[in-house]
């Protein structure tokens, strides 16, 4: 599409603003499902039709980013229960203790290999486990690089952010690691995902900016319109351009292949969007923490 997008914005209350949806994922059921990171509970929305929610135990492990895993269950991050858990899609929980204590597991992604490859926020690493519970874990090359999101890459590796490193890092499947230091200094990069092109694109929640890079490491940088946005989190859409949140600026962004930026407004001020998914329906669908989810489509 060139710019010039027209999009149409639907809102859908979900829950109260306690709640907070924040991860979102759509199942191998077909429904639309979420974390709702102040309750810690797990929802889950047939588009066009009714939500549920399912309770954790204990309820303050705070749910963050959740995935379709490749065993036809959900799996998400408990960044302060330090677990990994796993929902069928019927509503039956498990979960994995992470090894290393205090670890704060954050995103997660479904590798080559069908495991699941998730970052460790508080302990500098990157781990792996496999749906039988299985968990490996691999230390990073420096500290305080507090690693974000993590997504299947191109080129049967993981790519990863390191939101206080200012870098992008890639582990292969064997857990070899490799990071590159981004152009913009305390730039924060959170969100990433595979592009459409080939590369990997992310967000730059502190400089106000979304970035591309290669497989061998060549970054190009794209700045937003309104540069206080904080860009939080991205995903490929169906139309071969990346959509993007705007945490800051309460707007849903698009960046194509050139790097050309469009935004647009949410309904509610002040929602707090966070994390955006490719819907069932075809739709973008956006996690609200003010208890909504939201629907961004072509008008």
């Amino acid at each position: 599409m060139a710019k010039g997008t027209k999009v149409s914005i639907v809102e859908q209350k979900i829950a109260g603003p306690d709640s907070a949806p924040y991860g979102i994922a759509t199942g191998s059921d077909g429904a639309l499902w979420f974390t709702q990171v102040k309750q810690g509970r797990v929802g889950r929305l047939i588009p066009g039709g009714g939500d549920t929610s399912y309770q954790l135990d204990p309820a303050t492990g705070q749910p963050t980013v959740i995935v379709a895993g490749p065993d036809g269950a959900l799996w998400f991050t408990e960044y302060q229960g330090h677990r990994i858990g796993r929902i069928t899609t019927d509503g039956s929980v498990t979960a994995f203790d992470v090894p290393t204590p205090e670890a704060g597991p954050y995103g997660l992604a479904v590798g080559p290999d069908d495991a699941l490859w998730f970052t460790e926020i508080q302990a500098d690493q990157i781990g792996r486990i496999t749906v039988d519970g299985t968990v490996t874990e691999f230390p990073l090359p420096s500290k305080g690089a507090f690693p974000s999101i993590i997504t299947a890459g191109p080129d049967g590796a993981l790519w990863f952010t390191m939101n206080q490193a200012n870098a992008i890092g890639r582990i292969t499947t064997e857990g070899a690691i490799t990071t590159w230091t981004l152009p913009t200094e305390q730039a924060a990069p959170v969100g990433i995902t595979a592009g459409a092109d080939g590369t990997l694109w992310f967000v730059e929640i502190a400089a106000g900016q979304i970035g591309r890079i290669t497989v061998d490491g060549a970054v190009t940088e794209f700045p937003l319109p309104d540069r206080a946005a904080r860009p939080h989190a991205i995903v490929a859409g169906e139309d071969g351009a990346c959509w993007f949140t705007e945490w800051g600026g309460n707007r849903v962004g698009r960046v194509g292949r050139d790097g050309e930026i469009e935004t647009f407004a949410l309904p509610t001020p002040n929602s707090e969007p966070h994390g955006i998914t490719v819907g069932p329906d075809g739709a973008l669908w956006v996690a609200l923490e003010i208890g909504s989810l939201a629907r961004v489509s072509r008008s």
